[in-house]
């Protein structure tokens, strides 16, 4: 197993902010910036060099914006979005989300309701001069083009599987250890069914040979088979939890409260940083694949910053951002860039550290991979079926 380990979506919500990012919920409309709070629209004409992101937490890079607006001239200001894409898409489709941002880091699979109701435009490639350096496997994932057009940007790819604690449990590979009766209240999954449901629906395809075409779009009698499952050993008091938010789940893991969750990279590497034994499962059944998109809404547009938002994000794939993503939440931006710009600035990146990130990857790439979806065929049968869960 690599070194190189690094380092979701509920239907109500998923991930608790990162850091008290001030949630925008509607009527506060604050945001939080690289340089503290500020009132998005009172910003913008003072400096048109910049564009506000609305992303996942985990694609934030802190006090390393400053260093990135140097090399690109454009200045985030970020904003964590909390990963949950009902919300996400409500806030869009009724709420004031355009109003306020610019660009959105989202989780993949929303890209063509989006696009269907005109809260996202198309991002033109010719203007991204870094886009034609995206690996090709990623540049083919099937929901970022809509109608021919590039709707999203694959920001960031990976896979994700079971975070363990081998000094307890010796090496995991497999999903089983998550409904092991002997770890019963050991165990743990995210309160959110775009990872829960697919992971399960994993193990119970490749594990228990059960009949489910697709893992990441079941149909309503494999869904109803993936939640009983579930809702089961929910009762039976298999699971500590379901954990909500990435500091939760290392949390889980600090505590010693449980010894198997499934879960995202970035928690093993901050585990690891916070000096704990955990490993990342490679797991015989496969794992999930996603990736963290980039869009370009509809309100940039509206307020003449479509310049600056290609910019930024042609930024986004120049080589520092991935070299500060990898080093600081293991996330990978998937270009050879990162190698590129390690090369160029050794005293502040390891190569072999940015190498063997993107060959962990790949690695995991090359194998038995599902892919994620955000938004499947009866995402509307997810969340009841999930709020069942939550209420058994």
């Amino acid at each position: 197993m690599t070194k190189y380990f690094p380092g979701g979506f509920s239907a109500d919500r998923s991930n608790l902010q990162r850091r008290s990012f001030l949630k925008l919920a509607g009527a506060g409309g604050l945001a939080l910036t690289a340089g503290g709070l500020s009132l998005p629209g009172l910003s913008r004409a003072a400096d048109q060099k910049s564009v506000a992101f609305w992303a996942t937490a985990t694609l934030d890079i802190g006090d390393k914006w400053a260093e990135f607006a140097k090399q690109t001239g454009v200045m985030p200001q970020f904003t964590d979005n909390g990963n949950d894409l009902g919300p996400i898409i409500a806030r869009l489709a009724a709420g004031n989300a355009n109003d306020l941002f610019d660009v959105g880091g989202f989780q993949g699979g929303a890209e063509k309701e989006l696009a269907r109701q005109g809260k996202i435009i198309p991002w033109d490639v010719s203007k991204i001069a870094n886009f034609d350096g995206l690996w090709q496997w990623a540049r083919d994932i099937p929901y970022l083009k809509q109608n021919g057009k590039q709707y999203s940007i694959p920001t960031v790819v990976n896979a994700d599987s079971i975070i363990y604690r081998p000094d307890k449990l010796g090496k995991v590979d497999s999903y089983s250890v998550i409904f092991d009766p002997k770890l019963k209240g050991r165990v743990a999954m995210e309160d959110a069914w775009i990872n829960s449901a697919i992971f399960t629906a994993i193990y119970l395809k490749e594990g228990l040979n059960k009949p489910i075409k697709d893992p990441g779009n079941l149909s309503e009698s494999e869904l109803g088979m993936v939640m009983e499952f579930l809702i089961k050993h929910k009762k039976d008091g298999q699971f500590r939890t379901f954990w909500n938010g990435w500091e939760q789940g290392v949390q889980l893991i600090a505590n010693q409260e449980v010894d198997a969750m499934t879960g995202w990279e970035p928690i093993v590497y901050e585990g690891r940083k916070r000096g704990l034994q955990v490993d990342y499962a490679v797991p015989v059944e496969g794992y999930e694949g996603w990736a963290n998109n980039t869009v370009l809404l509809k309100g940039a547009e509206e307020r003449g910053v479509t310049d600056a938002a290609h910019q930024f994000v042609n930024g986004l794939l120049d080589g520092f951002y991935g070299c500060e993503l990898g080093k600081t939440r293991g996330y990978l931006v998937p270009t050879d860039k990162n190698v590129d710009y390690a090369k160029a600035h050794p005293d502040e990146y390891k190569v072999a550290d940015v190498k063997g990130l993107a060959d962990h990857v790949k690695a995991k790439f090359a194998g038995k991979v599902f892919w994620q979806n955000a938004r499947p065929d009866n995402f509307q049968l997810y969340e009841e079926w999930w709020q069942k869960l939550r209420n058994a």
